[in-house]
């Protein structure tokens, strides 16, 4: 069938099902997709005036503003760092450095309550003198040496990067070094004169999707453009990647394509051939020195056993190469029990548990011939980020079974501490000032009833002297997609500007996530997607039935995935609410594919050219479902003009759409600052405060 008599036999079906047509009256708002263009700024600086004018007004938008900028540009934040062979590296921001100093240290400094720094590039230097607005978009350095390094920088934040060579000794870029011009570049060392490369080679090199598609070997004075081809991708593919693992004596070049986000296929680069690698598509495979770690995200029935999906697998990789299959379970998940992660030391797998949506931490390790699980003793409940500090390049490597953990919880600041494999003693690196008095304040998981009948948890951040009279100012968030979990997590300016002040947080774990595995996602992918929003329907049912507030009460928060969230359920149950934060957002589904990267999210929620999948992405996408005549809360749309991976249109149309029929939502875009909307503390104070200005002036009124 041609995809026309496609097209007419889906338009009965769509008619019957009440649901918006594929083919449709042309969008009147399109211009406002034109990102840079003057009648799409100009608007944007008007709705800009507009809503800084309401909300700037607010008596306490200053307050806000200066204690959000105090918690952000703090001299007691945690530096974290990064290992670059025998240094620490950290990009630290303040009021005075607002895109940064990338400096190093010694461990035996970091130790230490204040540190001494060197500074390696100071951003904000770099940028005057360069007459950039340059923003720190990461460093892929060469060991074992660690002197030259491939460092990307981003205008204004965007995915998009400029990638040059840098001299970590000389500290100073590379005269007649590697240089790749602006765009979405991944770089490989491969040695000292050679890397691997994968950009925008011109017509045809990059995917649907906006990324890489072929990559190159390019060795050190040649024309980039004669640089030789050694791997290729499909364009429907989202990317294709090469990895180097130079590890001694067991080096490999690793490339990838991955066919979807949660698909791809790897192949061995050896003697100019691509060797595929067999394995499922959707698990992921990492190899550690000689053995292999599989990751399952579907049940795999192999050499007469099924492993479960959830499962993470440990083999022989020169076994498994050749077919075996036997394999070690280091995890395999439980109905409350789901794997978050886990980190390689020289001779220990760090294996980050999530229970209840709580972390814990193990260690698996071989011990009398075999692998052996120990639980490590850390704190509980709340979040935990275990980071191996091994450097397999280095022939002695003093920190090859030590890690950085992480632990902190909604009220406890974050707490960085050094531990050593199987020990339970750890030394207390740095620790996070309380940037708020938690005191009476406390935490508590619930458990709503989805309307299938599904349990979904849920956390309550009660303020001191909170009571459950219906009157809580209370704050909704979500995310629900692209198997991501949501976990505790301290927030100063949270807790200054909401929770001190008697503002309810509550943190939804609505399914599309992945806080019990990949079965948790999967039940909300797709045509399964507006389970995500039953589910968050639910919690806010849950929270008004026990009185925890009342719909006048009550707002929702949601980016990127989750601002497609809380657009969906404005429209769907516009009763529950009085207040939306909707940020850097998918909102029209039906264009979404079409928009930078949005085509690498249709194994997320399917293809809106196809009839079958209109039909249900039809019944939740916000911009088509915008009607006038609807009681609908109070709404602020923020995003950014840089934003290079949630196109800023999506949001430009639908405050555009409201506007139209009468909503009176009020919007704000950041002129740079990527898909995490700001570039600097800033502009990330000015944002916060208008949204927390906002929820204040919608759900504080008459208090």
């Amino acid at each position: 069938m041609n995809p026309l008599t496609r097209l007419l036999a889906a338009l009965p079906l769509a008619l019957a099902m009440n649901i918006p047509a594929l083919a449709q009256t042309p969008d009147p708002y399109l211009w406002l997709e034109d990102v840079q263009g003057e009648r799409a700024l100009t608007w944007v600086r008007e709705r800009n005036a507009e809503s800084e004018a309401r909300l700037q007004a607010d008596p306490g938008f200053a307050e806000r503003k200066r204690l959000i900028r105090e918690v952000l540009d703090s001299s007691d934040k945690i530096p974290y760092v990064t290992r670059i062979g025998g240094h620490f590296y950290n990009l630290w921001k303040d009021a005075t450095q607002p895109r940064g100093l990338w400096r190093r240290t010694t461990l035996a400094e970091y130790r230490k309550p204040q540190p001494a720094w060197e500074t390696v590039l100071d951003l904000d230097a770099l940028g005057r003198a360069e007459k950039e607005n340059w923003v720190w978009a990461g460093a892929d350095c060469l060991g074992p040496q660690y002197r030259r390094c491939l460092l990307a920088l981003s205008r204004g934040g965007a995915d998009a990067t400029v990638v040059r060579e840098f001299d970590l000794l000389d500290k100073r870029f590379v005269d007649g070094g590697f240089v790749v011009p602006e765009a979405k570049t991944q770089v490989e060392w491969l040695d000292a004169d050679t890397v691997y490369v994968g950009t925008d080679f011109g017509p045809g090199s990059l995917t649907d999707s906006g990324y890489a598609r072929v990559f190159k070997r390019w060795r050190r004075g040649q024309p980039l453009a004669q640089a030789v081809t050694v791997f290729e991708g499909e364009p429907k593919d989202v990317v294709a990647q090469i990895s180097v693992d130079a590890t001694p004596g067991f080096e490999r070049t690793i490339a990838s394509r991955a066919l979807d986000f949660y698909n791809e296929r790897q192949f061995l680069l050896q003697d100019g051939k691509a060797l595929p690698i067999a394995k499922p598509d959707d698990a992921k495979l990492q190899f550690w020195r000689e053995r292999v770690l599989i990751e399952l995200r579907s049940d795999w029935a192999v050499a007469g056993r099924t492993w479960p999906r959830g499962s993470l697998l440990l083999a022989d990789a020169a076994g498994y190469l050749k077919g075996g299959r036997d394999f070690t379970a280091l995890f395999t998940p439980t109905a409350t029990r789901s794997l978050a992660g886990y980190s390689l030391t020289r001779s220990t797998v760090l294996v980050n548990v999530l229970d209840n949506v709580a972390s814990r931490l193990e260690e698996w390790s071989q011990r009398d011939g075999r692998w052996q699980r120990r639980e490590v003793q850390a704190p509980y409940p709340g979040d935990l980020s275990a980071s191996a500090l091994h450097d397999p390049l280095l022939a002695q490597d003093e920190l090859a079974e030590h890690y950085l953990l992480n632990a902190a919880d909604f009220l406890q600041p974050d707490s960085l501490q050094l531990g050593r494999t199987g020990s339970d003693e750890r030394q207390l690196l740095k620790a996070r000032p309380a940037f708020f008095d938690a005191a009476g304040a406390r935490v508590e998981q619930r458990f709503a009833k989805s309307k299938d009948g599904t349990r979904v948890p849920y956390f309550i951040i009660w303020p001191r002297g909170a009571r459950a009279d219906g009157d809580n100012p209370t704050l909704l968030y979500g995310y629900g997609g692209f198997e991501i979990s949501m976990k505790p997590w301290y927030s100063g300016a949270r807790g200054r500007i909401w929770t001190a002040r008697g503002g309810v947080f509550v943190l939804a774990n609505i399914r599309g996530g992945g806080e019990f595995g990949p079965g948790w996602h999967q039940a909300a992918l797709r045509e399964h997607k507006q389970k995500s929003y039953d589910d968050f329907a639910a919690v806010a049912e849950d929270l008004i039935a026990s009185k925890v507030t009342r719909p006048a009460r009550l707002g929702m928060q949601g980016g990127s995935n989750g601002g497609l969230l809380v657009g969906s359920v404005m429209l769907q149950r516009p009763e529950l609410f009085a207040a939306v934060v909707c940020q850097v957002p998918l909102l029209d589904m039906q264009r979404f594919h079409k928009l930078l990267a949005g085509a690498s999210w249709m194994a997320e929620y399917g293809n809106p050219d196809l009839p079958q999948d209109w039909a249900f992405i039809a019944r939740y996408s916000p911009y088509q479902n915008l009607r006038a005549g609807q009681k609908l809360p109070r709404v602020l749309f923020t995003t950014s003009t840089r934003d290079d991976r949630v196109h800023p249109g999506h949001a430009r149309k639908m405050a555009a759409r409201m506007r139209e029929l009468d909503y009176g939502p009020l919007y704000w875009e950041n002129i740079e600052g990527g898909h995490g909307g700001a570039a600097d503390n800033a502009q990330l104070a000015q944002m916060a405060a208008l949204e927390y200005s906002f929820l204040w002036q919608t759900l504080g009124a008459d208090r």
